[in-house]
């Protein structure tokens, strides 16, 4: 008797799946247990489909995916329904995948179909509906576990998630998760009543004879349904194990791109069938859990890999600069790599004198991080050789030059993507409190005064490093007096949170001046401290003002909110206690050269000037200031061959006080007055100090000449006291 006659007796029929063409073949009984003719036919997927309930062809589909991934046979119950949607019958499938001859893609699906009779009255079918409760509860139980492991950061919590599942119908009551490591396993998250290190299978070999171990070797799951199965399949583990309180266990690959990273086991005190509602649950958690455990190892590897390149870039410990205190921060926030183009560096120099360097390579990704890291050992190498700061910058300018071009149309990438880089060096003497600075294209420094106010120290600079490798960078010296505190930053802190840089600095302001403006009274003795913790904090408010909560109410007037790596060094020189007497002020002080070349830098000194005088009490006279300012440089630009060299400085109690500016130059040739006519252009520097300034002279010198003037935050007749500075005005 053939095959199919058989069958047909017992009124079973065969059908087979084509996984590519999507092509359903039924034999004759097979058409007629779904509807059709009692006669062989093929059928597209579409209308094979449309012979079954649409919940149960989903179910079907999902079981089918099941015994593909597992190697076994996929049964389901199925409703017939004809065109109206009535039901005719139910019919039990039993399926087996085959792989098609010779191709690696797609599968044949053979399998058998069968009446189910109706049950008895007082009776209910076997096994587990297929629609209803369960299946929405297992839905429901599916998108939870999958949004909790989504959102793991990190392995421990992604096994914490695993340890706290609880399936619908069938909790587990212990759980295991295995990692392999070459060619062995062990135990990474546990949770039941015994401890991960005193598993019996906690580390074991790959070719154990353990679920396991098999599981990770053939890449297919492992269902016990009870003691009696797991002590007959593997015997030796049984009676290592000695699992007696549970009653059955699931062993599920954990496989990630094709590739077993682990096995997941689930053990229950309960008997448990492992019907294919129940595998699909479980092989499904089993993926979900695989792509979180892989997901978080390799942001750990990243986190790894950019701390390590982090402290590799930065210096190894805290700088020791006597007579001065330092604080810095490095905080990435651009790229995956949480590591970007800014860098700082604190370099201990031949001459005994130390070089702080600050500077941020063009983008924030893995290429902008490397070239910084060449840019950085550079710029180091340079310095240890007894380079001044002019010299540094331009052979780092070279060398980035040099970089750029060996990175053309022919480069790995196959597109040629040339970096520039802004950069600030500074030489310093702690002793004299001299600060030599050569800047590239980098913002300029800020100065917090020994009294809190804060002004930014407009110093000479060149093009950004790699852009022209011959371009020269001019050296600025700044004056760095006690109890004073200079910043250098990266534009990250200036223009994070779509700050342009006037508004930047505004913001910078607020914090940098506050640690000196707590007191209520004006004329104390500001509360910035004398200790290094003082300088920590007021880093921390630095950068809590950029990336912190404050920094959302304080966005910038450019359209997007731009987030950018930060770079900050802060170096303050340290005051003795001896300088400010009680009841005494500190003094502002600044220091500008103006060259011949460089009238533009007019217009600097002048906003610095505003700044100094920010909390005058007479806002004209603070124009009329400027006013003389502008007047007195310019006369020595136009009139002297020199440069201008200005010092402003402010000293007394507030309501109180004395502006004192002097300009010197090289010039031997003491200004006269004149009488302009009303059409002159020139002539009115003198009348304007005679008419402005509460007091104002020439001071002849060795090497040139000084002319100044001073005005009085009071009225001329109420003149500060002279013991209040040290010093009285001069007529």
């Amino acid at each position: 008797m053939r095959t199919e006659d058989l069958l047909a007796a017992i009124a079973t029929g065969l059908w087979r799946w084509d996984s590519v063409s999507g092509a359903v073949s039924y034999d004759a009984e097979a058409a007629r247990l779904v509807g059709l003719p009692a006669e062989p036919v093929t059928l597209p997927e579409a209308a094979a489909r449309a012979c079954f309930h649409p919940a149960d062809w989903l179910e079907v589909k999902a079981i089918v995916d099941l015994a593909v991934a597992e190697g076994t046979l996929a049964e389901a119950r199925l409703r017939i329904v004809d065109e109206k949607g009535t039901v005719l019958r139910t019919v039990r499938t039993r399926s087996r995948p085959i792989a098609r001859g010779g191709s690696e893609d797609g599968y044949y699906l053979l399998g058998t179909l069968q009446e189910v009779p109706d049950p008895l009255p007082g009776t209910s079918a076997a096994g587990p509906p297929v629609t209803g409760d369960w299946r929405r509860n297992r839905e429901a139980f599916l998108l939870d576990a999958g949004r909790a492991l989504a959102e793991a950061m990190s392995t421990a919590e992604v096994l914490r998630v695993a340890a706290g599942l609880s399936m619908p119908g069938f909790s587990p009551e212990g759980l295991a998760v295995f990692g392999v490591q070459g060619e062995r396993i062990s135990v990474i998250g546990h949770h039941g009543p015994r401890a991960g290190a005193d598993h019996p299978f906690h580390d074991i070999a790959l070719g154990t004879d353990y679920p396991a171990a098999e599981v990770v070797r053939t890449g297919r799951a492992v269902y016990l349904p009870t003691p009696e199965e797991y002590r007959g399949r593997f015997p030796a583990a049984w009676s290592l194990g000695r699992p007696r309180k549970r009653r059955s266990w699931a062993f599920l690959p954990l496989i990630v791109a094709g590739r077993t990273i682990g096995a997941w086991m689930a053990g229950f005190a309960h008997p448990v069938s492992f019907s294919p509602d129940e595998r699909s649950v479980l092989t499904t958690i089993a993926r979900m859990l695989a792509q979180a455990l892989s997901r978080t190892a390799l942001q750990e590897t990243e986190r790894e890999l950019a701390d390590g390149l982090q402290r590799s870039m930065l210096p190894a410990s805290k700088p020791d600069i006597p007579g001065l205190t330092v604080a810095a921060r490095y905080v990435p926030t651009g790229g995956g790599l949480q590591v970007g183009g800014d860098w700082y560096d604190v370099i201990g120099l031949p001459s005994g004198r130390t070089a702080l360097v600050i500077g941020d390579v063009q983008g924030h990704d893995v290429h902008a991080a490397g070239i910084m890291g060449q840019l950085r050992i550079a710029v180091r190498a340079y310095a240890s050789e007894g380079h001044h700061p002019d010299a540094v910058l331009s052979r780092a300018s070279r060398f980035l030059a040099g970089l750029s071009a060996l990175d053309g149309p022919d480069g790995p990438d196959g597109r040629y993507d040339p970096r520039f880089a802004t950069c600030l060096y500074m030489e310093v003497d702690p002793v004299a409190g001299t600060l030599d600075i050569a800047r590239a294209g980098h913002p300029d420094p800020a100065v917090r005064l020994a009294d809190g106010t804060m002004m930014v120290r407009p110093t000479a600079g060149g093009l950004p490093l790699g852009i022209d490798p011959d371009t020269d960078y001019p050296t600025t010296r700044v004056v760095l007096e006690p109890g004073e505190t200079l910043l250098m930053c990266t534009d990250g802190l200036i223009e994070t949170g779509g700050h342009d840089l006037e508004t930047g600095w505004d913001r910078i302001r607020k914090v940098f001046e506050r640690p000196a403006t707590l007191t209520d009274d004006p004329g104390a003795l500001p509360s910035h401290g004398l200790d290094s913790d003082d300088l920590e904090a007021l880093a921390d408010s630095l950068v809590q003002a950029v990336h912190g909560p404050p920094s959302h109410h304080t966005t910038g007037p450019l359209a997007d909110r731009r987030e950018d790596d930060i770079a900050l060094l802060l170096i303050r020189r340290e005051a003795e206690v001896c300088l400010v007497g009680p009841g005494s002020a500190p003094v502002r002080r600044t220091a500008v050269t103006v060259a011949q070349a460089e009238p533009e830098r007019i217009a600097g000194t002048r906003q610095q000037l505003r700044d100094m005088l920010h909390d005058w009490a007479d806002p004209d006279q603070v124009e009329s200031a400027v006013l003389m300012l502008s007047e007195m440089v310019t006369n020595v630009l136009v009139h002297t061959d020199g440069d201008a060299l200005l010092v402003a400085e402010v000293s007394g109690r507030h309501g109180s006080r004395r502006l004192r500016l002097d300009v010197a130059d090289s010039s031997d040739e003491l200004p006269h007055r004149r009488r302009p006519g009303e059409l002159a252009s020139s002539g009115r520097g003198l009348l304007l100090l005679e008419l402005l300034a509460d007091n104002w002279g020439v001071d002849p010198r060795g090497d040139g000449k000084c002319i100044w003037y001073e005005l009085y935050e009071a009225s001329p007749n109420e003149q500060p006291d002279p013991a209040a500075d040290g010093s009285a005005p001069r007529a």
